[in-house]
């Protein structure tokens, strides 16, 4: 039935219900700053740096938990026991160099392949089963453009928000009376639509035989799930969205402005996990053929990622890559700055930091930078796998859904259900 849940889903997108509005999960309101009866929820956010991390930066000597800081970890080293770093993990039979930003989060095989089709990211994967209780069933974001790392069931990419104002006014602003009365409107369009799909296909089941309408029947109580749950996305519509005492963003209009565009997203993480506006985001930083503003800087991203060990360019290189880690330190620092219920944001929130390169300069997927961070496992230590005979990554994958509160043993090319030495806190 969740297979059939996914395609409608798809579908109403595709009528013009739900692509602007994701309201259509079941939801109960939270009563923001009020004291909340029962646990606080399980959190996650995947981030894929989509020209890599450079791994002699990142990656460790040492494994265990007596490493010692590589430049890249130098920058994080006061979370050093909220976070675990991964190498010799990757895809199976995921290739392609750049293409295989479409595997980050769903370990499909062979996305440059004339016949790649994709399969379900993870954070949807997760959504379609916990139904999370909020207004926004995720966000998906980027500092560049507007591709993602979220894909649907049926191998769709969501598109991404690249526009931080954009995100900030969907988050914190309510709407005018007329933007109110209008999305209201659509809401209607969506019952009829359901009516129309009902109407249409239940012409067609004495052409089915006893499988199909056994499928049929799945599909329709599936339908049924998105009415009831649509009849409450309604009271949504004129509930007020929550309040944050902080300025809006002012967006930022240099596009090579990686750095500055990135921090304003990490912002709104922050701000959209703290409020509960959503459980579920997903980001790319995301830039290639431009020159970042930092100094010492000359040349554009993208041809320094293919350094082929240059000197000049791996400095340069290097520059650019610990702004990128500052960046993932400082909203670190407001999750675990923020207290809900005798724990800080971070302890909740699976916070991930990767990448779908393992070596942009040779287009090489295998090796990913892996970083994990909080969401309430042991911590404080360097796990590394030998290239030829490692894990899946989706084996870690399958621990973060379990974390979560999934009974799941499977995900994608996932074999087994953890990784080696990684475990869950009580």
């Amino acid at each position: 039935m969740t297979r059939h849940r996914m395609s409608r889903r798809s579908f109403l997108r595709g009528a013009g219900v739900t692509l602007a509005l994701p309201l259509l999960d079941r939801m109960m309101p939270r009563g923001f700053g009020a004291e909340a009866k029962s646990a606080p929820p399980r959190r996650m956010v995947c981030i894929n740096a989509t020209l890599g991390l450079h791994a002699e930066y990142l990656f460790p000597r040492e494994t265990g938990r007596d490493y010692q800081l590589t430049p890249y970890l130098e920058v994080i080293e006061e979370y050093r026991d909220e976070f675990t770093i991964f190498s010799g993990l990757s895809h199976p039979a995921v290739d392609g160099g750049h293409a295989a930003d479409a595997s980050f989060l769903t370990a499909a095989p062979h996305p440059s392949g004339s016949s790649f089709k994709n399969t379900i990211s993870l954070d949807q994967w997760a959504i379609e089963r916990l139904l999370p209780d909020t207004r926004f069933t995720s966000l998906q974001l980027n500092s560049f453009r507007r591709s993602s790392p979220s894909y649907t069931r049926s191998g769709v990419m969501i598109p991404a928000d690249d526009r931080p104002s954009s995100v900030f006014r969907k988050l914190f602003v309510d709407g005018s009376p007329d933007e109110v009365r209008t999305q209201e409107q659509r809401l209607r369009q969506g019952e009829s639509v359901l009516d129309a799909v009902h109407a249409e296909v239940k012409a067609l089941e004495r052409d089915l035989g006893a499988r199909d309408r056994q499928k049929l029947d799945e599909y329709f109580t599936s339908v049924r799930e998105v009415e009831q749950r649509l009849v409450k996305s309604k009271d949504w519509v004129r509930k007020p969205k929550p309040k944050v005492d902080v300025a809006p963003p002012t967006d930022i209009p240099n596009p090579a402005d990686m750095v500055g565009r990135t921090r304003l997203m990490f912002d709104l993480i922050s701000l959209a996990l703290q409020t509960d506006s959503t459980r579920f985001i997903t980001m790319h930083i995301d830039l290639h053929s431009l020159v970042i503003p930092i100094d010492g800087v000359k040349m554009d991203w993208h041809g320094l990622s293919h350094h082929g060990k240059d000197p000049s360019k791996l400095a340069q290189l290097k520059l650019i890559e610990l702004e990128q880690m500052k960046a993932f330190r400082d909203l670190l620092a407001k999750l675990k700055g923020s207290q809900e219920q005798g724990a800080s944001v971070l302890d909740r929130t699976i916070v991930l930091l990767g990448s779908h390169m393992g070596n942009a300069s040779s287009h090489d997927n295998r090796n990913m930078p892996i970083l994990l961070a909080g969401g309430g496992f042991k911590h404080g230590q360097h796990l590394a796998f030998d290239l030829s005979r490692n894990p899946p990554l989706s084996n870690l994958y399958v621990q973060m859904l379990q974390r979560l509160g999934l009974e799941v043993d499977k995900f994608a090319s996932s074999t087994s259900a953890a990784i080696p030495g990684f475990e869950m806190n009580g």
